[in-house]
């Protein structure tokens, strides 16, 4: 892998775990970094499930993975929030 790629994959987590937080109502208390990480392991398993169901790559935007992407990241801040919530307390 090369450090575009790994900039790439960072700026494409950034994004993905913003909009998986972005679609959970409320307020989520947790650090960005962990929205990072949890968005580009949602974009990395995203495409993983994209290609397996043959939708990963579609002439224009692909929606469907990009879909994937979101509900997954948006999963993962909601466990990271509810285990940063009880770990406050």
């Amino acid at each position: 892998m090369e450090i575009t790629g790994i900039i790439s994959g960072i700026i494409i987590g950034i994004i993905i775990g913003a909009l998986g937080r972005l679609v959970l109502p409320g307020r989520q208390r947790m650090p960005v970094w962990l929205t990072i990480v949890i968005g580009v392991v949602a974009a990395l398993v995203g495409t993983a499930i994209a290609s397996v169901l043959g939708v990963a790559d579609t002439r224009g935007i692909d929606w469907i993975e990009l879909g994937i992407q979101v509900a997954l990241a948006a999963l993962g801040v909601s466990l990271a929030t509810g285990a940063y919530g009880r770990r406050g307390r």
